[in-house]
């Protein structure tokens, strides 16, 4: 049989990261391309206790169909907690607990997009999001990122150039790819602009809890007095990307419509993962938690950055970070980038082209991503080695 694709489907293709991640489980590959949290940091001694209490307790109620807005205990406490703690959430907004913070982007996709609109983005940004948008067929408008942040001045002129803007995607702490993280000015800046021009703002903060270094900084949905913010959170990086539970905190009408569109893709989230992670934020010392979750990349950070130091410096440059997983490395030029992966990969070490990241993956990129969550400290300091020392004999 022929088979007809869609024409929302048939120019996609699968995700660079993903299909890295295929190569980067063989025996003796060193996995400098995932993103995935450090097997140390899953708390599964207590999803374990929790869990056997659950099932022994109220098992019905974990194996049950739901409601499609999610556990409705977590929806109380996730909004209490969220005000209480980052000042996000009033009384226009509501809560909708989703499969993973991915499902926010795609429903609030379906909910305001048509054919053509634009959204407009970091260059460069996270490829899950950059897919989904693209899946929507989208036109796509990345504005340069600078070491605190989006570009003011290209964002004001994508707002007064581009077409049927719906709302504006960022990555305000600790980026993915680029590790930078916005500054409060700018935040603010960023705000009044997206409000002037009646465009929406969608901030997804998957690493913000990951801070291990310098001051928090107020989200951009704290500053929301206008309901133009939709705030993406996840439990993926704190408890358990397999647990597959986020939610979307923003203005109700819109949330009510992305309720919808969620009824006819899944009904509702995974039920017993959604009364986990309830349990697990009421439980037990939550706050202990994300501060042992900071230790273990402080330290798994500071590995990397000896090894760069070593091996990287001058040659190889990268850009700073307080949290998060991610650094962002730049070859000089006179070297090609993708040319540098593909021999790092013959070498057993995967990172991730640049490329991958950028709205047009045509443009040329000097950078890659490496991960520092998810390698050995041996296989940081071992991988980093053999970058260096391939980058050195391509330079010449």
């Amino acid at each position: 049989m022929e088979y007809q694709f869609s024409d929302r489907v048939k120019s996609l293709k699968p995700s660079a990261i993903r299909e890295i991640l295929k190569n980067s489980s063989a025996p003796g590959i060193i996995p400098l391309s995932a993103g995935n949290p450090a097997p140390d940091a899953f708390p599964y001694e207590d999803i374990r206790k929790i869990s056997g209490a659950l099932l022994e307790d109220t098992p019905i109620e974990a194996l049950q169909y739901s409601v499609t807005e999610g556990y409705i205990p977590l929806r109380q406490h996730l909004m209490k907690y969220m005000g209480e703690k980052h000042n996000v959430g009033s009384g226009d907004d509501d809560i909708l607990i989703t499969s993973g913070a991915q499902q926010v982007m795609d429903l609030l996709t379906k909910t305001l997009l048509n054919e053509g609109d634009t959204v407009l983005c970091e260059a460069p940004s996270f490829i899950g999001s950059l897919n989904t948008f693209r899946s929507y067929r989208a036109k796509l408008c990345g504005i340069p990122m600078e070491p605190d942040g989006i570009s003011i001045e290209g964002l004001e002129k994508a707002l007064d150039t581009e077409k049927n803007i719906k709302y504006l995607y960022t990555i305000p702490n600790f980026q993915n790819p680029s590790g930078i993280t916005m500054s409060y000015e700018k935040r603010r800046r960023v705000y009044e602009l997206c409000r002037d021009h009646n465009v929406l703002i969608l901030e997804d903060n998957p690493y913000g809890d990951l801070r291990f270094e310098g001051e928090n900084i107020p989200s951009i949905k704290s500053l929301d007095r206008a309901g133009i913010v939709m705030y993406a959170g996840s439990f993926s990086k704190v408890v358990s990307p397999g647990m597959r539970v986020g939610y979307a905190i923003g203005p109700k009408p819109v949330i009510q419509k992305m309720v919808v569109c969620k009824q006819g893709e899944d009904v509702h989230s995974n039920i017993w993962a959604q009364i986990v992670c309830h349990r697990f934020m009421t439980e037990t010392s939550y706050e202990a938690h994300l501060e042992r979750l900071c230790g273990i990349y402080r330290r798994k950070s500071s590995v990397l950055l000896k090894a760069m130091e070593e091996h990287f410096a001058p040659l190889i440059t990268w850009s700073p970070f307080e949290g998060g997983l991610f650094a962002w490395c730049t070859l000089p030029d006179g070297i090609d980038m993708l040319d540098f992966v593909k021999r790092g990969t013959e070498r057993k070490v995967c990172v991730v082209p640049g490329t991958a990241f950028l709205t047009d993956e045509s443009e040329s990129c000097q950078s890659f991503r490496i991960n520092f969550s998810t390698p050995t400290d041996e296989q940081l300091s071992e991988g980093v080695r053999i970058l260096g020392e391939i980058g050195r004999e391509m330079k010449g």
